[in-house]
C-alpha cells in the first residue's frame, strides 16, 4: 500500500490533467464526459489502481463497474488486472447492468413474492413462466423491486462497495438509472459516471436525455471533461471536430491540440453497389498484402442491416480469399467467455503456433490463482495439450486432420472445475445457459467449417484475430481500427432523426485511427429475397460527406 500523494499512474502511463484529477478523486462523485479515443477505459483502470493500491478503497470493500456490453465489461476487468495485478483486481467486480441485476435477484430472490416469486432454479427465456422463467428484460425491474422492498438487500449492496464506475453513461435508460439511484443515492459511496453525449446512439432503447446533468444534481457530482483524442490521426481529428461543432460546440477540441497532417480521408462514389463491392474488395487486398495491415484492423461499418448492404462485398471478399466476420450474425456468441475458451483451446491444438491463444487460455483458467497453483495447473494443461496435439498430428498423417475436434473439446471442458467456468461469467451460474453457449459455439464452428474446411482457418474467422470486421455502427462502439470504411453514406441509410443519426455517424468516423473511407452508390440492387422497402436509387448524404470532402487526402 502506498500514500495517495505518492501514487503514479500504473505502467508509466501519462494521463492528461483532468484524467489524472479523476483517477485520484477521493471525496466527491464525478460526472466525466470524454470524446472518442480520450482514454475513458484507461482512466477507469487507473482509478481502480489508485483506489486499491492506496487503500482509498479500504479492505474488504470492493469496486463495482457497470457497463452496457459484455465485451466492454470484460475489457475493463482485464485492463484493471494488468494495471494493478491479480490480487488487488480480485476486489474489482465488472458487470453489465443486466448481469448486476441478476446477481441481486440470485442473492435476494426470496424477497420476490406472489406472481413475481422465483424458484431457486429459475431460467431466463423468451417467455414468462410463473415462478419458473423470466425474460431478459425482467432482470432490471425485478432487481429494482427487491431493493425497494428490502432494506437488508440495499444495505448488503452498500456495505460491499466503496466505489462504483458507470461506463458509457450517456446510454443509461430510465430503469437502469432508477436501479443506480435506489442502490447508491444518499450514501457515501463514490460514483464515477463516464461517457460522451456525442455518442448517444441508444435513444431508441430509452436512453435518457440530459443524463449527466441529472446525475450531477442527484449525486452532487463534480463535472469534468477529457478533451484529448489519443486514437485518431490529426486529419481525422479535424473532421471529427466539424461534426462535434454541430453536436456539442462546447466540446470542440482546441486547435492547438491537433498538430500535424497525418491520416487519410477518402470519399468514393460508385454507379452501383456491385462496382462498389469489387473496388472495396480490391483495396482491402492491397491494404493487407502491400501495406501489411492485419485483417482485424480493417472494419466495414454500416448504419443498418449489414447482411443486406454488404452482401456483394462479402461475396467479393470470399472470392479473393479474404476472411471476414459479419458481426451482426455472430457477435453475441463470439463475445461469450466460454466460446473464447473453446476457440483458444482448439487453436492451441490444431494451430501452428498460437502464443496469444495460449496466454488468453491461461488467463481465463487461472485469473486469480497464486503462483504455486498456477504452475501446477499450467503443467497439467500443458501435458493435455501436448497429448492432444500429438493425436491431431497422427490424424493429419492419414488425411483426417481435424476429425474428433469436438471430442477433444468435451474432454477439455470436463477437466475444468465448474467454479472456474462460473468465474468467467455470472450468467454461467445457470448450467443451462452454459450448456447453450457451448452448444452454440459448436454449431457456429460447424457452420464456419462449411465455408472453410481447414479448422485453424475456420477458427480465425470465429475470433477477432485475422478477419475483416463487418458490423453496424452501433456494434462498433468502443472499438477502434486502423482503417474504417463507412459503407453507404446515403440519405436512405441514415433516415432517422437528424440529431440521433448525426451521433451515429460520429461514432462511426471516430472508430478510425489512421484511414477513413466514406462510400456511396447511385444505385443499390435489391438483395435477393428481401421483400420489405428498399430504395434502389440512392442520394448521397451531403452533410456527412461535406465534413470529409475539404480534408480528402490527395
Amino acid at each position: 500500500m502506498i500514500a495517495g500523494d505518492a501514487w503514479q499512474p500504473a505502467d508509466g502511463l501519462t494521463l492528461e490533467p483532468n484524467a489524472l484529477r479523476a483517477a485520484k478523486a477521493r471525496k466527491r462523485c464525478l460526472a466525466l464526459t470524454a470524446g472518442p479515443g480520450a482514454g475513458k477505459t484507461e482512466m477507469l483502470a487507473q482509478r481502480a489502481d489508485f483506489l486499491l493500491r492506496t487503500g482509498t478503497c479500504r479492505y474488504p470493500k470492493r469496486i463495482l463497474a457497470i457497463s452496457f456490453k459484455v465485451d466492454a465489461s470484460k475489457n475493463l476487468k482485464e485492463r484493471v488486472q494488468r494495471r494493478c495485478g491479480s490480487d488487488l483486481a480480485s476486489r474489482f467486480d465488472s458487470y453489465t447492468f443486466h448481469a448486476f441485476a441478476k446477481r441481486i435477484i440470485d442473492r435476494f430472490r426470496p424477497v420476490l413474492t406472489g406472481k413475481d416469486a422465483l424458484e431457486a432454479g429459475y431460467k431466463i427465456g423468451n417467455q414468462k413462466i410463473t415462478n419458473k422463467q423470466i425474460e431478459f428484460n425482467d432482470l432490471v425491474p425485478l432487481a429494482i423491486q427487491i431493493l425497494k422492498k428490502s432494506k437488508f438487500a440495499r444495505n448488503a449492496i452498500r456495505q460491499t462497495y466503496s466505489d462504483v464506475f458507470l461506463d458509457e453513461f450517456q446510454d443509461c435508460t430510465g430503469q437502469q438509472y432508477e436501479l443506480v439511484k435506489i442502490a447508491f443515492q444518499g450514501t457515501r459511496i463514490r460514483l464515477t459516471a463516464v461517457g460522451d453525449t456525442k455518442q448517444k446512439i441508444m435513444g431508441w432503447a430509452g436512453a435518457l436525455d440530459g443524463i449527466f446533468k441529472t446525475f450531477a444534481a442527484d449525486f452532487s457530482a463534480a463535472p469534468l471533461n477529457m478533451y484529448r483524442n489519443f486514437r485518431s490521426k490529426p486529419r481525422l481529428l479535424r473532421m471529427q471536430n466539424e461534426v462535434i461543432r454541430m453536436l456539442d460546440p462546447s466540446s470542440v477540441m482546441p486547435e492547438e491540440q491537433i498538430v500535424g497532417d497525418d491520416g487519410e480521408i477518402l470519399v468514393w462514389s460508385f454507379e452501383n453497389s456491385r462496382q462498389e463491392a469489387e473496388y472495396l474488395a480490391n483495396r482491402i487486398v492491397e491494404w493487407v498484402g502491400v501495406e501489411q495491415i492485419p485483417h482485424s484492423e480493417i472494419a466495414v461499418l454500416i448504419a443498418r442491416q449489414p447482411e443486406l448492404y454488404a452482401d456483394h462485398l462479402m461475396a467479393a471478399l470470399e472470392t479473393r480469399g479474404i476472411p471476414y466476420r459479419n458481426e451482426q450474425q455472430i457477435q453475441d456468441i463470439t463475445t461469450e467467455p466460454a466460446a473464447r475458451l473453446v476457440v483458444d483451446y482448439l487453436s492451441c491444438i490444431y494451430g501452428k503456433r498460437e502464443p496469444e491463444a495460449w496466454v488468453r487460455l491461461m488467463n481465463q483458467l487461472l485469473p486469480f490463482a497464486d503462483d504455486e497453483i498456477q504452475a501446477n495447473v499450467r503443467r497439467d494443461f500443458d501435458r493435455l495439450i501436448k497429448a492432444q496435439r500429438k493425436s491431431a498430428l497422427l490424424l493429419q498423417s492419414i488425411d483426417e486432420p481435424s476429425s474428433g475436434w469436438w471430442e477433444s473439446v468435451r474432454g477439455f471442458l470436463k477437466k475444468i472445475p465448474i467454479e472456474t467456468l462460473v468465474a468467467l461469467s455470472s450468467d454461467y451460474e445457470s448450467t443451462d445457459r452454459l450448456r447453450n453457449v457451448v452448444r452454440d459455439t459448436k454449431a457456429h464452428i460447424e457452420e464456419l467449417l462449411k465455408l472453410e474446411p481447414d479448422l485453424p482457418k475456420a477458427l480465425e474467422r470465429f475470433s477477432d484475430d485475422q478477419s475483416v470486421r463487418i458490423l453496424t455502427i452501433h456494434k462498433s462502439k468502443g472499438l477502434e481500427f486502423d482503417s474504417v470504411i463507412i459503407l453507404g453514406v446515403e440519405n436512405q441509410t441514415f433516415w432517422g432523426k437528424a440529431d440521433e443519426e448525426r451521433c451515429v455517424f460520429f461514432v462511426g468516423v471516430s472508430r478510425a485511427k489512421r484511414r477513413l473511407v466514406l462510400t456511396h452508390a447511385t444505385q443499390r440492387e435489391r438483395p435477393v429475397g428481401h421483400t420489405k422497402r428498399w430504395d434502389v436509387v440512392r442520394d448521397a448524404q451531403s452533410e456527412y460527406l461535406g465534413y470529409a470532402i475539404p480534408l480528402v487526402s490527395q
